[in-house]
């Protein structure tokens, strides 16, 4: 939900600092005072396009800063986690800071969370973060897409749509391999070409225990003539029969060390380990003779060495890969020949697999359609009460579902709705987002959530000119209303009743003053007294007298 908002020299702003909490927060003001700039920096901050006339008169830019927590909005979590955008606060739950500076000379930027973003992602974070309801280029359910969701949402249908989507992914994915098949046409120069080249490779040893054995074989014989030389003076250095050697110096030093040993105890654990010494000396004077009998100025298998890496270093050459991905391509031209040499068959299984899949999907979108229309017929009737309530007595709301003409698998389902609306009785049902009056379409905005009552994923929703046109009665069962779609989402909302701001968990109050011959408008959060006298100037004007006071009080009581 929405944390905190802050405003620099936005419009009649000069700075403001806004908190918000859960429930229903209502924000009320004189005429002129800008208290729908709220919303407008809400919709700026959404993605939508700025000119400089938003900049307050003889500053350089405005900021515009929200902080949003996530526990509620897992949507838009994942959406900053897809985008490498996520960020973490206090005890590492996920927060989401959005912040937009607009130019005196009309340019602006975006950073979410401190990063740079475009407008196209602003708007896609934003949709799961805040609905807002009331002027047309504000309105979250205008878009097709976002009714759609709305409607599954009411209908439960997430594992009815599930079912689709994965059916309209199979279908996808196998005529995506028809269509490669299909563009390979003949392909028998290319087999022909591949089993040259596979045959090529065969000859070789190409494991990583065959390279590294042939590496090693080349470097020793490479350095053959070093390698015996060096094993001769080794073994003559320590058994050799002529000259001093370390064998028979250690047996020496042994028969020494034994004759005085009775004198000294200690003397016998040194003879013990030179004893030690002496059977590791004969076991490496063993391997040195066998390694010595191993090497061999072979000249022709150096030779034959040697041709066996020039032919590997000549295929890696050839196939632009390093020695030791000659096995990895080999292994590809062999998958690779396998599948053209049974391409004339699979293309035979794969469209009746294709065939298949499209009646999967059919079947599953059946369902996913009955659930729709069950759903759009219980959501159009409560909604309908509801609108009537609201004060548009006589209008209809109703949910249209035209089927998609082709039977192409999509993952959208077999449908397309869109939500109508007879604003007043005897008129033809027309488009949602062709309804005029802003405050008819706040109310009806307003009406379908209360119906659909918290099944929308957004955590945040905005009303502005909810109460446009209504009053009394009227206007109490719109504030109610409000106040109990509250109880499942954050709700701001911006008014001029005071039956409506009177429902609010929270008030903010937007008031406006010259100073210096400019106008300037200030926000404040009201405590208990100064709501009482906000509902007062609300309801009487400029002369608050005690009735309207009373009045006031009355129904801050009668919300409890």
């Amino acid at each position: 939900m929405l944390a905190h908002l802050s405003l620099k020299q936005f419009a009649v702003v000069s700075a403001a600092e806004l908190s918000f909490g859960p429930g229903l927060t209502v924000i009320s003001g004189e005429t002129g005072a800008g208290k729908s700039l709220l919303v407008d920096a809400l919709g700026l901050l959404s993605g939508l396009r700025a000119d400089s006339g938003v900049v307050r008169h003889g500053a350089d830019r405005a900021e515009l800063v929200a902080d949003f927590t996530l526990d509620d909005a897992p949507q838009a979590a994942d959406w900053l986690r897809d985008n490498e955008l996520d960020e973490t606060g206090d005890g590492d739950a996920p927060v989401c800071q959005i912040r937009r500076v607009i130019r005196a000379d009309g340019g602006s930027r975006a950073w979410v969370n401190g990063r740079p973003v475009t407008l196209g992602q602003l708007g896609e974070l934003a949709g799961r973060l805040v609905e807002i309801h009331g002027q047309h280029e504000h309105q979250a359910l205008m878009a097709k897409a976002s009714q759609l969701t709305l409607l599954d949402a009411y209908g439960r249908t997430d594992a009815a749509r599930g079912a689709v989507e994965a059916a309209a992914r199979a279908w996808s994915a196998l005529l995506r391999e028809r269509d490669t098949l299909m563009a390979q046409g003949d392909v028998s120069d290319r087999i022909g070409w591949l089993e040259h080249q596979h045959r090529e490779l065969e000859r070789e040893a190409l494991d990583p225990e065959a390279l590294a054995k042939l590496t090693a074989d080349h470097r020793r014989h490479a350095h053959a003539a070093g390698l015996i030389a060096a094993c001769e003076a080794a073994f003559a250095r320590i058994g050799g029969d002529e000259g001093p050697s370390l064998t028979r110096t250690l047996q020496q030093v042994r028969g020494e060390l034994q004759r005085v040993t009775e004198h000294e105890p200690r003397l016998g654990e040194v003879d013990a380990m030179l004893d030690n010494a002496a059977i590791q000396i004969d076991e490496a004077l063993v391997l040195l003779d066998r390694v010595r009998d191993d090497l061999d100025l072979d000249p022709s298998a150096f030779e034959q060495i040697e041709s066996r890496i020039g032919r590997l270093h000549e295929l890696a050459r050839k196939h632009r890969i390093a020695p030791e991905q000659l096995a990895a391509t080999r292994d590809g031209i062999a998958a690779e020949l396998e599948m053209l040499r049974g391409a004339g068959v699979r293309l035979e299984t794969l469209d009746l697999e294709i065939e298949t899949a499209r009646k999967g999907w059919r079947k599953a979108a059946d369902v996913l359609g009955k659930a729709r229309r069950d759903a759009a017929k219980s959501l159009s009737s409560k909604t309908t009460e509801l609108i009537g309530e609201l004060g548009m007595g006589g209008g209809r709301f109703d949910v249209a579902i035209e089927p998609l003409d082709e039977d192409r698998p999509d993952p959208n389902g077999g449908e397309r709705i869109e939500f109508l609306v007879a604003a007043n009785p005897g008129q033809p049902a027309r488009a949602l987002r062709k309804v005029a009056s802003g405050g008819e379409l706040s109310r009806i905005s307003l009406a379908i959530e209360v119906a659909a009552f918290g099944m929308d994923a957004v955590p945040t929703m905005v009303f502005d000119e909810v109460d446009s046109g209504i009053g009394g009665a009227v206007a109490e069962i719109v504030g109610q209303k409000l106040r109990a779609l509250g109880a499942s989402r954050q709700v701001l909302c911006v008014t001029h009743l005071a039956q409506v701001a009177a429902q609010g968990h929270a008030h903010y109050r937007v008031s406006k003053a010259a100073s210096e011959g400019v106008t300037q408008s200030a926000v404040q959060v009201l405590a208990a007294k100064q709501r009482e006298e906000e509902l007062a100037r609300m309801l009487g004007g400029v002369e608050l007298t005690k009735e309207v006071r009373a009045a006031a009080k009355r129904l801050l009581a009668d919300v409890g």
